[in-house]
């Protein structure tokens, strides 16, 4: 019989985030600025309890990271929802390091 694993969520602190970002609507063509929730995961400080080593050569590569829980927004202008025009719904917080103070907040 196999031994327990450890959860990859295990490694992480989770904490809910708001996020400014710019969309433009593709029904009437006007940008607006939108709030968009995400969830920042912070890696812990030292390896859970139960952990193998597996789950410590895991643990010493994991990074902090965003997670974009909001799938589409509604359009302020016409109040059409329409989908997030990103592909990439996670984000690595180390890729956030050279934007301006308002885009980053620790």
């Amino acid at each position: 019989m196999y031994a327990a694993r450890v959860d990859e969520r295990q490694f992480f602190t989770e904490k809910p985030e708001q996020r400014p970002a710019s969309f433009q609507c593709p029904r009437c063509r006007r940008t607006n600025d939108y709030t968009i929730r995400w969830i920042r995961r912070t890696k812990k400080g030292q390896v859970p309890p139960g952990a193998d080593a597996r789950d410590r050569a895991m643990f010493d590569k994991v990074k902090d990271y965003l997670v974009r829980v909001d799938e589409d927004v509604t359009c302020k202008t016409c109040g059409k929802r329409f989908e997030i025009p990103s592909h990439r719904n996670i984000v690595f917080l180390e890729e956030l390091e050279g934007l301006p103070k308002e885009d980053y907040d620790e």
